[in-house]
């Protein structure tokens, strides 16, 4: 169990730890001089348990609010510290609605000096604390009156502690592992020490971990050695405080400062936007207003951002709203993580929120579709919200994003009824059922409608359908979308083009009748046909139009555009195939002199023809030679015949 202080200055924090652990703190130079705690002091202590105790000793002065923030995040049970003679003083106000910000769940207080007062100041300290308490989440928390320098009451402090830590349950082990750094020094002969509080998962010697900054830069480091709640130990857990010897590339003490994070790499994803419920304290001095810069505290982790109100441009004392907070540096959050908000100059407390969204989106935000998702995850974790998200997620949701989000390593989750994975190529992605659906519907009523628009078309390809149909789907999204329709038949393909099963381009009336007049001089030109000009003039026919039918001829599988304005009939291209394949029989080469002189065409014509059984795969070019390919689908043809 870890157990941290609070409370104003010289209400005898450090003293009471003193008396309940028998160790000194206060060790530093400047805080022996001024007789206060400047920044955190850590004790341990088993009290005469199984269990040792950590004890954070935070200060209490009003500078050092950011350094008492660093200390309480992820604590069991919090000793709220008032002295008797002084009572309820600024600093107890402000710590005890910090606490109750950070979602400590346990808090006790502690009545101190109770050995300078007399009864009935005593007890009129008590019901000035009890009146606080009330208009807190703390009404029913006990008060312990001590003594730290007779030891009055310590005893009794003491076996509470030990009570409560058979109680507390032990912290969840399913998440991954993350702890916010709150210090870091050198050992000789052991190397680079980081110590902070386990925030969440199991963390074991020899594990590789990122060291992230808030620059979101991160370093890989193992493990060497650790120590759990003072003890030397092979693992550690979410709940106790933790030291840890890590081995890295160039790895120096003196680069890691307090906030940077350990975490694992299924969890790096690192942000400079969060959107959070936020709570005004109800004895803020001001409304809040949109745009507001702040202090942001996380962890151990201190940030300076702004404030962008969702719901409204302004936010009462006293009350809530969703936000989001727009940070100067990059932080490590999680859903569910504790955030407190200073004012600009870090005197005053203003509020804290809870983190919804810890990867929060630039655009869009104010949505009602987005204020609907964040509502959603205003109710509960990833199995409550995760219907609503992905009633609104177009390309799915990345379950390796999801887990990165929730902390929620997947084999843990209960997906909810309606829910399918799909493949893509970027990975997988979780679909609403019915969302997946009607990307079905929209793709086949998209291709309807585009052979409606363009019926001398056989289709558009992959890339041209995405834009014309769906072109809110990632391209690997829409991949996948067609691909299933095309394994089921829904859709069919003719080369690269995508049309219905039951669509075909037909000719017209009119472009029958000039098919007729025309056909005859492609067939009987053989491997010469003559070119569009050519035709149009044969005719009389206008080149354009002439150009169009064939075009259209091309796109039906009827004609074979070598090039611009040269087409050539089915019959054609497979005696230029035979060409070329009783050319390379002997030795399996084919060069264009021999075919140029075996077809009898200028060597221009005989180029062309031979780029295009390349493309065709027929052939494939090797230098100034080509071969015959074996696998292809025309020649395997005339080779059965």
């Amino acid at each position: 169990m870890i157990i941290a202080t609070a409370g104003h200055i010289d209400h005898g924090k450090t003293a009471l730890l003193e008396a309940l652990t028998g160790q000194t703190g206060d060790q530093r130079r400047e805080e022996q001089e001024r007789g206060i705690t400047i920044d955190l002091g850590y004790r341990y202590a088993d009290l005469g348990g199984q269990a040792t105790l950590g004890f954070i000793d935070v200060p209490g002065h009003e500078r050092f609010v950011h350094n008492m923030l660093a200390g309480a995040t992820g604590v069991d049970l919090a000793l709220l510290v008032v002295a008797a003679d002084d009572g309820v003083m600024p600093q107890t106000r402000e710590h005890l609605a910090i606490l109750a910000l950070l979602g400590i769940a346990h808090l006790w207080v502690v009545l101190s000096k109770c050995d300078r007062v007399d009864t009935q100041r005593q007890t009129a300290a008590e019901i000035e604390i009890k009146s606080l308490l009330a208009v807190s989440p703390y009404a029913d928390a006990p008060i312990f009156s001590v003594s730290s320098t007779n030891g009055d009451g310590i005893a009794a402090l003491r076996e509470a502690l030990l009570a409560e830590a058979s109680h507390i349950a032990q912290h969840a082990d399913h998440t991954h592992f993350r702890l916010s750094v709150d210090r870091a020094f050198s050992i000789s002969g052991s190397g680079t020490v980081v110590t902070g509080t386990a925030l969440s998962g199991r963390v074991t010697v020899g594990d590789n971990l990122l060291l992230v900054d808030a620059k979101g830069a991160h370093q890989t480091v193992r493990v060497r050695g650790l120590h759990a709640q003072n003890c030397v130990a092979e693992s550690a857990q979410a709940g106790q405080r933790v030291a840890l010897n890590l081995a890295g590339d160039r790895l120096k003490a003196q680069h890691i400062h307090r906030g940077n994070w350990l975490l694992p790499t299924a969890l790096l994803s690192p942000s400079r936007r969060l959107d959070i419920q936020l709570s005004l304290l109800p004895d803020a001095a001001r409304a809040l207003e949109h745009w507001t810069p702040v202090h942001v505290h996380l962890g151990a982790q201190r940030l300076t951002g702004r404030v962008a109100l969702l719901e409204d441009t302004r936010l009462v004392p006293g009350s809530s709203a969703l936000a989001q907070l727009v940070l100067d540096e990059t932080t490590q959050a999680v859903y569910g993580d504790r955030v407190v908000l200073r004012d600009q100059s870090a005197w005053h407390t203003l509020g804290g929120g809870v983190v919804l969204d810890p990867n929060a989106p630039t655009r869009q935000r104010r949505t009602p579709a987005r204020l609907a998702q964040l509502q959603a995850l205003q109710q509960g974790g990833l199995e409550i919200a995760l219907p609503v998200l992905l009633s609104a997620a177009d390309n799915g949701l990345a379950p390796a994003s999801l887990e990165c989000k929730f902390n929620r390593p997947q084999h843990g989750w209960l997906l909810p009824q309606g829910t399918v994975t799909q493949k893509t190529s970027s990975g997988p992605r979780l679909f609403a059922e019915a969302l997946w659906q009607q990307h079905r519907l929209t793709l086949t009523a998209a291709l309807t409608r585009f052979h409606q628009e363009q019926p001398d078309e056989s289709g558009p390809d992959r890339s041209r359908l995405r834009r014309y149909g769906l072109p809110h789907l990632e391209p690997g999204v829409f991949s996948a979308v067609l691909d299933e329709a095309l394994n089921d038949a829904s859709v069919t393909s003719s080369g690269p083009w995508l049309h219905m099963p039951d669509f075909q381009v037909r000719l017209s009336e009119a472009e029958d009748t000039l098919k007729a007049q025309l056909w005859p001089h492609l067939e009987v030109a053989g491997i010469n046909p003559p070119w569009v000009r050519d035709l149009a003039q044969l005719e009389n026919i206008d080149e354009a139009t002439v150009r169009a039918l064939l075009l259209k001829l091309a796109r039906l599988g009827q004609l074979h555009q070598v090039v611009r304005d040269l087409f050539y009939p089915e019959p054609a291209i497979e005696q230029l195939a035979e060409y070329a394949m009783r050319l390379a029989a002997s030795d399996n080469t084919l060069e264009v002199v021999a075919f140029r002189d075996a077809l009898g065409l200028g060597r221009k014509r005989c180029v062309q023809l031979l780029e295009y059984l390349d493309r065709l795969g027929v052939t494939r070019r090797f230098g100034n030679q080509r071969r015959i390919r074996a696998d292809s689908s025309l020649v395997l043809r005339i080779k059965t015949r």
